[in-house]
């Protein structure tokens, strides 16, 4: 499991409006100052008019300093438990995915395009994995009802009933009518955001009816849906949030939720579909694998003491001890894994990961190498095995890091690190174009145009023209100065 920069698309796309599971969307709520009153002007009431529209759009939009996990074992899993919903949804699994991403609150959320964001806070905190299934069927609902893209509806009204009054405020004022003017405005703004946030709210209930529509259809049950709107619920409860009623709220309450799901699930012929217990397995590793990541060492030495030897204890110990930089226990971890489940691709993986890590490339290759071909050549193995190839700095294994390093990215483009690594193997070659070219490459994913900009042109300096590299540094280039174009405009 590694940290991964976002895809180059992740900024564009996490600033549109974002529909989303978290109960706890912040309220936001403007005042005027009296003290700007006899300043007041109409320039200034419009500008105050596009504040409140602003403000509005950012309470839909998480935190952006977040990371994306990337991680073969947990991707292959989740595209396992999304397919029968996502294909429920009416959409196609090619295009839809659920990826993870490093935030420890319990959140979900769709941000353009058909990709379900999921916190890694959502993913540990659950209990099993039908809970998982709800709230991506509930994420699917937000897709496939187009919510994003509605979304500009919602800010459409909100705009008008902002500006016609901010208008007649400032009428107002003009006239010399203070508190009738500040009035209007402050009844123009609870209007505003009274109407937002019952857009939001008929939103939230259209995906979760969605959702519910997607669980039947794949015949899993809603059970676990209704498990966690429980844990949502209870969070509410510890943040002393009212439950009379949602108004003031960009969803509705959890109560309500359940009170409207329920009636649907247990009439529902899945409502008593059991999980196959080996997916429920699958799930529970791969959580204690992911709480062994993100969490603090010493919890998860709390929470899976040495007294537990199931394969999940040893999972999240393993990488509490490798994050410790205690690599012989990291290792006393991974073999009991493998004394289990000799030919486990993923145990092979962080095998072949410790030992990297700990300075012993050479005696890494060989368990990143069979990790490679039990997975058919995952990508994000296979990046690992190249990194592993090139650290020995042996140049005899130059060719198969370049052949490994090749085929992930020719499987996963958008994996920046193993850009970086096939650069090297290209400049140690002394192949400096395509050095350039995969820099180019690994820059237009991290979203930084200036520098895959001159790195394409430097790569097409030294590429024959009309070739496939030559297009394609050439369209890395156009691309590039055409956002930067955009950001000077702006």
């Amino acid at each position: 499991m590694q940290p991964a920069v976002p895809p180059h698309d992740l900024p564009r796309t996490r600033t549109a409006p974002v529909a989303t599971l978290s109960t706890h969307a912040p309220l936001w709520r403007a005042r005027f100052s009296r003290i700007f009153l006899p300043h007041l002007r109409l320039l200034t009431v419009v500008r105050l008019a596009v504040a409140l529209f602003l403000s509005i759009a950012l309470l839909t939009r998480p935190a952006m300093a977040q990371q994306i996990l990337r991680d073969a074992e947990t991707e292959a899993f989740l595209k396992q438990i999304s397919e029968p919903l996502i294909r429920a949804s009416g959409l196609d699994p090619r295009n839809a995915e659920v990826l993870l991403i490093n935030d420890p609150s319990i959140n979900a959320f769709v941000a353009g395009g058909q990709i379900v964001w999921i916190h890694s806070g959502l993913f540990t905190s659950a209990d099993n994995v039908n809970q998982i299934q709800g709230v991506i069927a509930h994420e699917l609902g937000h897709i496939e009802g187009g919510h994003i893209i509605r979304s500009s509806e919602g800010m459409k009204a909100v705009t008008g009933i902002t500006l016609l009054t901010m208008l007649l405020g400032a009428a107002a004022l003009a006239a010399g009518g203070g508190e009738a003017g500040m009035g209007i405005m402050a009844a123009g703004q609870q209007a505003a955001m009274g109407k937002y946030l019952a857009f939001s709210r008929a939103q939230e209930s259209s995906a979760d009816l969605a959702g519910a529509r997607y669980l039947s259809a794949a015949g899993i049950s809603g059970k676990g849906s209704l498990e966690f709107f429980k844990k949502l619920q209870n969070q509410e409860y510890r943040l002393a949030i009212p439950q009379e009623d949602s108004y003031g709220r960009t969803h509705p309450l959890s109560g309500e939720r359940i009170s409207v799901l329920r009636e649907v699930y247990e009439p529902d012929p899945a409502w008593n579909a059991k999980t196959p217990a080996d997916t429920e397995a699958q799930f529970q590793r791969i959580k204690a694998k992911l709480s062994g990541f993100v969490a603090d060492p010493p919890q998860t030495l709390r929470n899976y003491p040495e007294s537990d030897q199931s394969i999940p204890a040893h999972y999240a110990r393993a990488y509490a001890w490798h994050k410790s930089a205690y690599p012989d226990k990291a290792m006393a971890e991974v073999d009991a894994l493998l004394k289990l489940k000799p030919h486990d691709p993923y145990f092979l993986e962080l095998q072949g990961q410790v030992l990297l890590e700990n300075g012993r490339p050479a005696d890494a290759i060989a368990p990143l190498r069979e990790a490679t071909r039990l997975t058919n050549s995952q990508p994000l193995i296979a990046s690992l095995l190249g990194h592993a190839l090139i650290a020995t700095e042996d140049n005899r294994n130059l060719p198969e890091a370049q052949q490994v390093l090749r085929a992930a990215v020719g499987k996963d483009r958008e994996n920046p690190f193993a850009w970086y690594q096939l650069g090297m193997v290209y400049e140690r070659q002394g192949d400096l174009a395509r050095a350039a070219l995969a820099t180019a490459e690994r820059y237009s994913l991290m979203g930084q145009e200036g520098l895959a900009m001159r790195s394409a042109e430097a790569a097409m300096a030294g590429i024959p023209p009309d070739s496939n590299d030559y297009l394609r540094a050439q369209d890395i280039a156009m691309s590039a100065r055409g956002m930067l174009e955009k950001k000077k405009k702006r």
